[in-house]
């Protein structure tokens, strides 16, 4: 996406009355372009690779390849394209999978018109948005981990090691400087550290370290 240029999205979800429904509904958000639908994962990776959208809105309980692995392998191929969940499931297990396979957003189908656009445009400028159930799911998880012990595979790496420089008072220039990367790939850390701990700001990330041995 380029100034003045439509947000290419691509839909993947596996029944075509929805999927279709929601192309129509989509389409209709000023400034997003729905280039492609699609019917499972494997479509939708595909679709990925041949039409490189800004963002894939992608459903989870698909047959052949489901949401989760197809978030993976295109955010492991083409890491620009960004993933925005919506899907009936709002359990701990699917949320967690689909943010660690690199999801930015993640929407239930009561999202509207306008929250479903607003998440999408977000993911774009690689910001993340959830589901107000899906933020109070992730907050209680974090609340009921025992301090001083991190939950494995939650963060990535390299997330962790944006944390840990964080809880060291780091600002983002200084970061990109200790990890030789640019400000604009750690804004993108950061803002999946957010989702995937369920905190706010950098101060609830922080204590997020503290609590969970990560600092």
């Amino acid at each position: 996406m380029t100034e003045n240029q439509p947000l290419r999205l691509v839909i993947a979800d596996d029944q075509s009355a929805v999927r279709e429904g929601l192309a129509l509904l989509v389409d209709t958000v000023p400034g997003i372009d729905v280039v492609g639908q699609a019917g499972d994962g494997d479509a939708a990776v595909e679709l990925a690779e041949t039409l490189l959208p800004d963002v894939v809105l992608m459903d989870l309980n698909m047959p052949r390849c489901d949401g989760v692995e197809a978030t993976r392998r295109i955010r492991e191929s083409h890491p620009e394209i960004q993933v925005v969940v919506l899907t009936t499931y709002a359990d701990d297990d699917w949320i967690m999978r689909a943010l660690q396979a690199g999801a930015l957003g993640y929407l239930t189908k009561s999202a509207n018109k306008h929250e479903i656009g607003r998440a999408v445009q977000a993911a774009a400028a690689g910001q993340a948005v959830l589901d107000t159930e899906v933020q109070r799911r992730l907050l209680a998880a974090a609340s009921a981990r025992p301090a001083g012990r991190p939950r494995t595979g939650v963060l990535t790496t390299r997330e962790a090691n944006v944390l840990q420089l964080m809880a060291a008072g780091l600002n983002n220039r200084e970061i990109a400087e200790q990890l030789f990367v640019s400000e604009a790939t750690v804004k993108s850390h950061i803002n999946r550290i957010f989702a995937k701990t369920g905190s706010r700001d950098r101060v609830q990330a922080i204590q997020y370290a503290n609590d969970a041995g990560y600092a």
